[in-house]
C-alpha cells in the first residue's frame, strides 16, 4: 500500500520527519518497504500562463504561444499540444531547465521561429503517462511558482506491508488513526457534510442473502456532466497510490477507497433493470466483467443483480453491462458491507486481485457506508455536477457483526510485556486507539471500535499496548521461568531420531502450511468436521488441516509437474481435527511414496513402490521405539484403496494409518500411479519402552520350518500372535518367508511357510523340544484359524 505523507498530513501532523514516521509505522507493525520521492527530479519548471496561442504559419499542428513565467516579459514557445490555449496555466520549463532522464531544456528554432522553452505533459515531467496534451493546471496557482512546489512533488509516498488481521489499515484514515495514537496528536480528517437531497429519485434495493450483505447503502445522482474532467489535484492523488485517473466517477470511488478504506461501485443507472438484488449466484449464470473477461458464476459467489441478471461481483468487480460509458449522466452510488467470508477468494477464483477485495477480504467497518457515500456525493457534484438523490441505507441490523468486548487486566498485560505500565498510561492508549474504556476495579472493559475485527481477547489488547507504548521502550529482561533443561528421558524417541531415519530412507522432509483448501481436505475425509478461517490469506489456504496428507499430495503434485519420477516425502508437524465440537492439536509424523521402488540403475528391474516396501519403512521407524509385535489390520478409509489399507496398532492403542490413495483420488488428482501414504500419531507412535538387557545365549539355535494353509481372509498377523502364544519365549526370531496361492492349494486358501528360530539361554534344545514347540504352534493353529499342514 502507497501512503502520500501530503495527504496523510490533512488527518493528522506530527512534528516527525519522513525517517521518523517511517521509523515509528514500522516499529508499531506497519513495515516500511521503501520511501520515493512523488516525482522524479526536474529543476527549472514553472507555473505558467499562455498569454497568446496561434496557429504557427505553414504548420497546422504547431502552435506559437507566448508564455507569461512570471519574470515580468514574456516569452515565445512554439507547442505541438492540441489543448493548448490562451489562458490556461500549464508546466513551462524554461531555458535551463533540466527533465528526467537529464534532459536539458535550450533555445531552439522551429519552422524558422525560435523557441524559448518548453510546455510540458504530465509523461514528460513523469506525472503520468499522459502526453496527449500539456499539464493543464488550476487557476488557483500562481504563475511563476515552481511546479514541484505548487504540486506538493516533493511530497514523500511511503510503501507499507500490512499484515493480514490488519484490513482497516488499507486506507488515510486508517494510518491516520495510528500516527494519531502513536503520536498523541488529534486526528483532523477534512470535512464532510451529509449532502442534501436535491430530487426525490432513489433505486429499490433487496438483500436477499443478509448474512453476506447486511448493510448497502445507495444513491442515484442524476444529470451529472458527461465531458467533466478529474482535477488535477485528484489525478495526483491517485497517481501516487498507485492508481490513474479514468473519469470522474470511476476517479471518485477509487479516491473515497483510498481516502477512508471503504470500496465503492458506479453503476450506469439506464443500464439497471428495475431494482438491485444482493444475492448468491445461480447456477448456470454467467457475467462479463469490467475488464472483458467472461466468468461463469458458482453459487457460493455473492453478486449484485439487476431484476434481469447479475451486474457484478459483488466486492470483486462490476459488469461491463453496468459500467460507466463517456456518455453516462446518471449513476448510482455503491458503498456495501460485504461479510468476508463471502468474499474472501472469490477474487483469485477468477484470477484476478482488486483493491476492493483485498479490503472486503480483510473486514471493512460495517459503519463507513454512510460517510463513504457522502463524501463520494460531494467529491463528484463539485467536479461534474449533477443532483443527488436522497441517501437511502438497506440492512439487517442483525446480521452485522458485533463489537467485541474485553475484560482486560493491567496487571496481565504487565506480566506478558514483562514491563509496568501505569494505568493511567494504558487507559490513555486505548482511548487513543478507539477503544471504549470503563473501568472495573483493577480491571478495564474495552468495547473495540467497529473496524478492528482482530480484537478479540486479552492477549490482542495486550499486543495493541505494547505498539503503542513501543517495543523498543520495553526493557530486555529475563524470562520468568526457570533456565533449566530438563532431565533426558527414554520413554519418548527423539524427534531428530525420525527425522533422520526417514531422511536414511531416501525421505525428503517438508514443511507445509497447516492452512489447507477445504475443498482439498473433503476429498480426503468428506464427512469430518472442518475448522474454517473466517478471513483467510488465500483460497486455498481456508481451513486448518486434519491431517497431513492433502499437504503432502500438493506437495507431490508440484513434483510430478516438474517431471520427478521417484518422490519420497515426510512431514513432522501439527493437524487439527475438530472432535464433538472441539478443537484438538496433535503432532502427527506423516510420509509419501510415489513413483519407482529404486532409484533407477542396472542391478534390478524397475518397478514401482507398492504398500509393503512403505510398510517395512513404517516398521523400521517405529522399531526406533524397541517396541516388538507391532500390528497392521486391514482397515476401510475413504481416501484410500480398500484392499490397501492398514490400521497400525501396538497392543489397544492405534498408532496410525498406512495406504495406497485411493484409485478415485489418483484420477481427480491426475497421477498416473497410487502413492503409498502413512501417518502416525507421534506421542503414542513414540513412546519407548525401557531398555531391557537379553542375555545373549552361548547356545546353538535351532531352526523348523513350518508350511500351513489357512483360509485367504486370515491375516499374517493373526497368524503370527498365535505362532508367539503358542511357542513361548524360546521362539526368539519367527520369520515369514513364503505366502503361495495356486496349484495344490484350494480356491480361497493360501499356504504360509513359517520359519521358526528356537533358542534357550541355559542349555542346547534337543530336537524333542523343538518337535514339542512345533506341535504345539500347529495345534493353536489349528484351533484358531482351522490351519492344516500343508502336504
Amino acid at each position: 500500500m502507497r501512503i502520500s505523507t501530503e495527504w496523510l498530513a490533512e488527518w493528522v501532523r506530527p512534528d516527525w520527519d519522513t525517517r521518523t514516521l517511517a521509523h515509528r509505522l514500522t516499529m508499531a507493525g506497519f513495515e516500511v518497504e521503501g520511501v520515493e520521492a512523488a516525482a522524479p527530479d526536474f529543476s527549472g519548471v514553472v507555473v505558467a500562463r499562455l498569454l497568446e496561442c496561434n496557429a504557427l504559419p505553414r504548420a497546422e499542428k504547431l502552435s506559437l504561444c507566448l508564455v507569461d513565467g512570471g519574470d515580468g516579459e514574456p516569452v515565445q514557445v512554439v507547442c505541438g499540444a492540441p489543448n493548448a490555449r490562451a489562458g490556461m496555466l500549464t508546466a513551462f520549463a524554461k531555458v535551463g531547465a533540466e527533465l528526467p532522464g537529464g534532459q536539458k531544456i535550450g533555445k531552439a528554432r522551429l519552422r524558422g521561429v525560435e523557441s524559448l522553452g518548453m510546455l510540458c505533459s504530465a509523461r514528460e515531467l513523469g506525472l503520468g503517462e499522459s502526453h496527449e496534451g500539456i499539464l493543464d493546471l488550476p487557476d488557483s496557482l500562481t504563475v511563476g511558482e515552481d511546479l514541484r512546489d505548487a504540486l506538493a512533488l516533493d511530497d514523500a509516498v511511503l510503501e507499507l506491508s500490512l499484515t493480514p488481521n490488519r484490513g482497516d489499515a488499507l486506507s488515510i484514515l486508517g494510518i491516520a488513526r495510528e500516527v494519531s495514537a502513536l503520536s498523541g496528536e488529534p486526528l483532523e480528517g477534512v470535512g464532510m457534510e451529509p449532502v442534501p437531497a436535491a430530487i426525490d429519485g432513489c433505486f429499490d434495493v433487496r438483500l436477499v442473502d443478509s448474512a453476506a450483505c447486511p448493510r448497502f447503502a445507495g444513491r442515484v445522482i442524476r444529470g451529472i456532466r458527461p465531458d467533466a474532467k478529474t482535477p488535477l489535484w485528484m489525478v495526483e492523488r491517485l497517481r501516487r497510490a498507485g492508481l490513474r485517473s479514468v473519469s470522474p466517477v470511476v476517479d471518485v470511488t477509487n479516491y473515497v477507497m483510498l481516502e477512508l478504506g471503504q470500496p465503492m461501485h458506479a453503476y450506469d443507472l439506464r443500464r439497471l433493470d428495475h431494482h438491485i438484488d444482493v444475492r448468491f449466484a445461480r447456477s448456470g449464470e454467467r457475467l462479463e466483467l469490467l475488464d472483458g473477461s467472461d466468468v461463469e458464476l458458482h453459487p457460493d459467489v455473492l453478486v449484485i443483480a439487476d431484476r434481469s441478471a447479475p451486474v457484478g461481483i459483488a466486492g470483486v468487480m462490476g459488469g461491463e453491462k453496468s459500467g460507466i460509458a463517456e456518455d453516462t449522466t446518471d449513476v448510482f452510488l455503491e458503498a456495501a458491507f460485504f461479510a468476508p467470508a463471502a468474499i474472501a477468494g472469490r477474487a483469485r477464483r477468477f484470477g484476478m486481485q482488486t483493491d476492493a477485495s483485498q479490503r472486503f477480504e480483510r473486514g471493512v467497518d460495517p459503519t463507513l457506508q454512510e460517510r463513504a457515500a457522502e463524501r463520494a456525493t460531494s467529491l463528484l457534484t463539485s467536479m461534474a455536477g449533477g443532483k443527488p438523490g436522497p441517501l437511502i441505507v438497506t440492512e439487517s441490523v442483525t446480521d452485522l457483526p458485533p463489537r467485541a468486548v474485553v475484560q482486560v487486566s493491567p496487571a496481565s498485560v504487565g506480566r506478558l510485556l514483562g514491563v509496568r505500565i501505569p494505568d493511567a498510561e494504558i487507559e490513555s492508549i486505548l482511548l487513543r486507539l478507539g477503544m471504549r474504556v470503563e473501568r472495573e476495579g483493577p480491571e478495564m472493559r474495552l468495547t473495540a471500535p467497529s473496524y478492528r475485527f482482530d480484537i478479540a481477547i486479552e492477549q490482542d489488547v495486550t499486543e495493541e499496548i505494547a505498539r503503542v507504548y513501543g517495543y523498543d521502550a520495553i526493557p530486555a529482561a529475563d524470562a520468568p521461568v526457570p533456565q533449566l533443561p530438563g532431565p533426558a528421558t527414554e520413554l519418548v524417541t527423539p524427534r531428530e531420531r525420525a527425522s533422520t531415519l526417514l531422511a536414511d530412507r531416501s525421505y525428503q522432509e517438508v514443511i507445509t502450511y497447516s492452512f489447507v483448501d477445504a475443498a482439498m481436505q473433503r476429498r480426503f475425509e468428506p464427512e469430518a468436521e472442518l475448522l474454517e478461517l473466517s478471513n483467510p490469506i488465500a483460497s486455498d489456504m481456508g481451513a486448518m488441516r486434519r491431517s497431513l496428507w492433502p499437504g503432502l499430495c500438493r506437495v507431490l503434485l508440484d513434483n510430478v509437474r516438474r517431471q520427478q519420477g521417484r518422490v519420497r516425502l515426510f512431514e513432522l508437524g501439527a493437524r487439527f481435527p475438530v472432535e464433538r465440537g472441539l478443537l484438538h492439536e496433535r503432532l502427527s509424523l506423516a510420509g509419501l511414496a510415489w513413483g519407482e521402488a529404486y532409484p533407477e540403475q542396472w542391478g534390478l528391474p524397475s518397478r514401482g513402490v507398492d504398500f509393503f516396501d512403505v510398510k517395512g519403512d513404517v516398521e523400521a521407524l517405529l522399531g526406533l521405539t524397541g517396541r516388538r509385535h507391532l500390528r497392521f489390520e486391514p482397515a476401510q478409509v475413504h481416501c484410500l484403496h480398500p484392499g490397501r489399507t492398514a490400521r497400525i496398532t501396538h497392543g489397544s492403542t492405534v498408532l496410525g494409518l498406512l495406504g495406497e490413495l485411493h484409485p478415485e483420488l489418483c484420477r481427480t488428482l491426475e497421477l498416473k500411479s497410487a502413492p503409498v501414504l502413512f501417518e502416525l500419531d507421534y506421542a503414542p507412535s513414540f513412546s519407548s519402552e525401557l531398555p531391557v538387557f537379553h542375555e545373549v545365549s552361548r547356545f546353538p539355535a535351532i531352526r523348523r520350518d513350518l508350511a500351513v494353509v489357512v483360509s485367504d481372509s486370515v491375516p499374517i498377523d493373526k497368524i503370527r500372535e498365535s505362532v508367539l502364544s503358542a511357542a513361548g519365549e524360546r521362539l526368539v526370531e519367527l520369520r515369514v518367508f513364503d505366502i503361495y496361492r495356486g496349484k495344490g492349494i484350494e480356491p480361497g486358501a493360501k499356504s504360509v511357510a513359517l520359519g521358526l528360530i528356537l533358542q534357550e539361554t541355559s542349555r542346547t534344545l534337543t530336537d524333542t523340544d523343538a518337535d514339542v514347540m512345533v506341535a504345539a504352534v500347529v495345534a493353536r493353529l489349528k484351533n484358531d484359524h482351522n490351519a492344516t499342514i500343508r502336504e
